[in-house]
């Protein structure tokens, strides 16, 4: 069976962002005086065949955490839907 998976992957609070600061100081010249708190993160969308949704969401899971993200400094989040 084929799913279809979204990781999102962003930085820890904490941990400097210097790309969604870059963007926040952007901001106000372009408007937008009322967005605070930007964070820049990387989205990825693949497919992946498993069994069942049990086995794609801990397939998702295992490279998320081995490949995707850095678990020390990153946060990751996945979904993972029929495809």
């Amino acid at each position: 069976m084929r799913f279809v998976a979204r990781v999102e992957v962003r930085l820890r609070p904490g941990i400097a962002d210097p790309e969604g600061a870059t963007i926040e100081r952007a901001l106000p010249a372009l408007g937008f005086d009322d967005v605070h708190g930007v964070r820049a993160g990387r989205a990825f969308r693949f497919e992946v065949e498993a069994a069942d949704a049990a086995a794609a969401e801990a397939r998702v899971e295992e490279l998320a955490h081995r490949l995707l993200a850095n678990p020390v400094i990153e946060d990751s989040e996945w979904r993972v839907v029929p495809g």
